[in-house]
């Protein structure tokens, strides 16, 4: 495998990394050891939970990098190819490093799958974790703010150990690898925790937070902040953070009310690591999260947001019902099979006016027509894939509000179909 497109393409024919998932870390940790422990070359931030984990993670990955550290960033999934779940220094990684890193970590997994070391070769997700760590290594990073991929306690990336861990709130999503109550889900999700390794968790229902305190570690609760002087428009938020004698003047451009509680979780998480409060405010400002609530065209405007499970999509309705209530509301939306569409379906259904059903480029994708059936809108127009969907959509006024959800497979196109010329949006346009 000699180019990209080829290293893209044997990763692909590894399979759905959820659906050929392989918990546990053996196959990781024997790579790691003949790449020569790269996960022992940096300092590690790692982030765990249902929901915000992406948002945390970019938010103290750019304040450490406004404080002058050299960072890396690895996060899951990506949304228009996979060198976006590898950044250093902000930047994604090239397509010839991640080549380089590709062919290093495979031909290592061929050697040890030869000599038996181990049973199978490493899973899609397994692999472009260690091509991160092997890239934050030859690259200098000195602190790398790194993102569960799943759960947590088997998690690939669970091989490191950190100076701090991060916890983000946690909710029902992949219930069939994680359990099927909260408690069980958090206790996955905790097995990020390390003796002796300061944890931040963000407010949780009390079963989570029952299991997540539990663990021998010293704990720092994101309740102790608070935000002063909050105001929340369409495309973020401005407030204070406030604990004890600090004060940090946070402007996030990062739209949604749930981004409030990420930001507090970063600011808690970047305060212990005594980054400057000057840091923390420019990274905050600064940061950058594709996909979630992210505006990407006017007149109408365009927004897109990977809501995929009730956590996700309640905050979606929220959102949608304080700023759009007063504007014809247009939902186009995809699932894969394994989501509760039903669920979704009665919490976005009384806030939009026109629903499009279709289907992402996934072999996962639930078909529109099954989805018809759990939709109770008197407004629902199917289209088998998104560009029928963008045709649809023609309809739309200037003054509208187009939301394009359910999937990041499904934002993931989007954004590469809605691409112009002139780029998107800035996200800092005048609320």
């Amino acid at each position: 495998m000699n180019t990209y497109p080829d290293s893209v393409q044997f990763l692909y024919s590894l399979g759905n990394e959820v659906k050929t998932i392989k918990m546990g870390l053996e196959r990781i940790q024997a790579v790691l050891a003949a790449l020569g422990h790269p996960e022992r070359a940096c300092r590690w931030v790692h982030v765990a939970g249902t929901n915000g984990k992406g948002s945390t993670c970019a938010m103290i990955e750019s304040a450490l990098r406004a404080s002058g550290l050299r960072t890396g960033l690895y996060t899951s999934p990506h949304l228009e190819e996979p060198t976006e779940r590898i950044q250093i220094a902000g930047k994604q990684v090239s397509r010839e490093l991640f080549l380089s890193a590709f062919q290093n970590v495979h031909q290592t997994a061929e050697r040890l799958l030869a000599s038996g070391v181990i049973d199978s070769h490493p899973t899609y997700f397994e692999t472009v974790t260690a091509m991160a760590f092997v890239l934050f290594r030859d690259a200098g990073v000195e602190t790398g703010v790194i993102e569960v991929g799943l759960g947590g306690r088997l998690d690939a990336t669970n091989v490191i150990t950190p100076v701090l861990s991060v916890i983000t709130p946690i909710d029902f999503d992949h219930e069939a690898w994680l359990g099927s109550s909260l408690a069980a889900i958090a206790g996955e999700k905790a097995g990020i925790i390390k003796p002796g390794v300061p944890v931040v968790i963000a407010p949780q229902r009390p079963e989570a937070w029952e299991v997540l305190s539990a663990r021998r570690a010293t704990v720092i609760p994101v309740s102790l902040w608070l935000a002063s002087d909050l105001d929340l428009h369409r495309l973020g938020c401005r407030f204070t953070a406030v604990k004890d004698d600090a004060r940090i003047a946070i402007d996030c451009p990062l739209a949604g009310a749930h981004q409030i509680n990420n930001a507090l979780t970063a600011v808690a998480a970047l305060h212990h690591l005594q980054v400057p409060t000057e840091a923390i405010t420019e990274g905050i400002r600064q940061v950058r999260w594709p996909g979630r609530l992210e505006l990407v065209s006017r007149y109408p405007d365009i927004i897109l947001d990977g809501a995929h499970n009730p956590a996700g999509v309640a905050a979606l309705a929220a959102h949608i019902q304080r700023f759009y209530k007063d504007r014809k509301v247009w939902l186009v939306y995809a699932t894969m099979r394994d989501k509760s569409v039903d669920e979704i379906s009665e919490s976005l259904s009384p806030q939009v006016d026109e629903v499009i059903l279709t289907a992402a480029d996934s072999a996962r994708s639930l078909r529109p027509e099954v989805m018809r059936e759990l939709f109770p809108h008197p407004r629902v127009r199917v289209a088998a894939r998104l560009s029928g969907a963008l045709d649809i959509l023609r309809e739309a006024s200037p003054g509208d509000a187009i939301f394009i959800t359910g999937s990041l497979f499904l934002v993931g196109e989007a954004r590469s179909l809605l691409r112009r010329p002139a780029g998107p949006v800035p996200a800092k346009e005048t609320p």
